[in-house]
């Protein structure tokens, strides 16, 4: 394991103090944590199945991996057997683990997006592997890493890669047996255009071998708390995963499995929480063009990519004096420096009162 990163959210509690002092309080648009209710059928699963005195199967329920299995089909295009279904302690937990879990080793090289969710490489990083950050796998001319990391939607710039480029990505992965995966947890939250997934039959014919495509119920269904997520895509990777998980005891809860499957089940919930989430879009994007800010990419997920060309730190001053908490785009890689990421997963309330401070 090499050494790790300092945590990025502690370099920020400053400025969060100082936006603590508005009279008005804070407005926290610096992480992208769910603050709408849990719905209610997926919290009534979890109760119903709350007496639990014995092991949930670390492979998920029957019920749960069928569950995934027909979301991914219903939703967005994808056949997978059940079997290749396999749930996780959230995501985040999965991604940093995954290249270790794979056998990566000090020596192996595990690349992904040069603007990047931090956790991937922290995932390098714990396998004791070196890291590269790239603009494209594509740039990695001769050499042959054993993980490549995607993400689409992106996060922290909601950028989405299309079928084609997705195409692309696959045919040079599996020419030299590289793993793929891609961090698909935003992919219910497309808005200028849908997302494709990984495993889509459009991208990677009818074989997912080589490919695995991960996914949140956080941001979904609500789910933070209850820390759920799941993975799907070749067989025997996934047979891999489950077996390095037994052995480390890497188990979903019993209620929250019952609980994830009555939230993959359902899509009403889903299609009322995007409605929310576009309002608040809407709302604050208009805010920041009228205050100088440019949006850019922010095609999907839960955040704005937004410039007034000037370091990042001193758009995040500026705003934490004005009570608003932003995250500099420095903490997804120097290609953030002159860029904050804006969450619109505060309250409606909260959402409207950065609106007006903004104008």
């Amino acid at each position: 394991m090499k050494d790790m990163p300092e945590f990025p959210w502690e370099v920020i509690l400053p400025h969060r103090r100082r936006a603590a002092e508005h009279p008005d309080g804070i407005v926290n648009l610096a992480m992208g944590e769910p603050v709408d209710p849990t719905p209610g059928p997926i919290r009534d699963a979890l109760a119903r199945a709350a007496d639990a005195p014995g092991y949930p199967p670390t492979e998920g329920t029957p019920e749960l991996r069928a569950a995934a299995a027909g979301w991914l089909s219903r939703r967005h295009g994808v056949r997978v057997d059940p079997a290749a279904v396999l749930p996780a302690v959230g995501t985040k937990e999965l991604i940093a683990w995954l290249p270790a879990m794979l056998g990566t080793r000090p020596g192996d090289l595990v690349a992904f997006p040069r603007l990047a969710f931090p956790t991937f490489d922290v995932s390098a990083r714990l396998a004791g592997a070196d890291s590269r950050p790239v603009d494209s796998p594509l740039d990695l001319a001769g050499e042959r890493p054993k993980v490549v990391w995607l993400n689409s939607p992106a996060n922290p710039d909601g950028s989405i890669l299309s079928v084609a480029e997705l195409r692309e990505l696959v045919a040079w992965a599996r020419e030299r047996g590289v793993v793929l995966a891609n961090d698909e947890c935003y992919i219910e939250y497309g808005w200028e255009q849908r997302p494709p997934s990984l495993l889509d039959p459009r991208v990677c014919g009818d074989s997912h071998d080589g490919l695995l495509a991960v996914y949140s119920l956080s941001k979904r269904s609500n789910l933070a708390g209850y820390r759920a997520g799941f993975c799907a895509g070749d067989p025997h990777l996934v047979r891999r995963l489950l077996s390095v998980r037994k052995h480390a005891g890497h188990a979903v809860p019993g209620p929250v499995q019952a609980a994830m499957t009555a939230a993959l089940d359902d899509d009403t919930h889903v299609t009322e929480q995007r409605a929310r989430y576009a309002r608040r879009r809407e709302t604050l994007s208009r805010a920041l063009r009228s205050a100088g800010f440019r949006i850019e990419r922010s095609e999907g997920g839960l955040f704005l990519w937004a410039t007034r060309d000037e370091p990042c730190w001193t758009t995040v001053k500026d705003l934490a004096e004005h009570g608003i908490l932003v995250a500099p785009g420095t903490f997804y890689g120097t290609a953030g420096e002159r860029h904050v990421r804006i969450a619109f997963t505060a309250t409606d309330e909260r959402i409207a009162a950065a609106a007006g401070r903004l104008s």
